[in-house]
């Protein structure tokens, strides 16, 4: 059973970088083909993805956060990390982890999530 954990801190300032960082058991972050994605909720909207790096190590970002945003990994520790930076309030939010794989009939989705970890942006 695959499991994935959010972690990192729940406050940060206006104009800093946020960092969080998933942890994954139960599966390694370099099987062919899984992706390794953050999507993320504010507050009364919908489900936002923000970005995911694949099996190889390759990252791809929403357009709309490309330039504040950057997915790594750390395959010794099996763990892979968002880094969105000059944050503003609008980026309070619900941020996810989870595993996107595809299926044997082609369809793409997340299977495994982790459980979520507010972040806020506030002075």
């Amino acid at each position: 059973q695959v499991q994935l954990q959010e972690s990192g801190p729940g406050l940060v300032k206006p104009s800093q970088t946020l960092s969080l960082t998933c942890t994954v058991s139960g599966g390694t972050i370099t099987t062919n083909y899984y992706y390794w994605g953050w999507i993320r909720q504010p507050p009364g909207k919908g489900l936002e993805w923000i970005g995911y790096i694949t099996y190889m190590g390759n990252a791809y970002y929403n357009p709309s956060l490309k330039s504040r945003t950057s997915i790594s990994r750390d395959t010794s520790k099996n763990q892979y990390t968002l880094q969105l930076s000059y944050v503003t309030p609008e980026d309070t939010a619900v941020y996810y982890c989870a595993r996107r794989s595809t299926s044997r009939a082609g369809r793409v989705g997340y299977d495994y999530w982790g459980q979520g970890t507010q972040v806020t942006v506030s002075s």
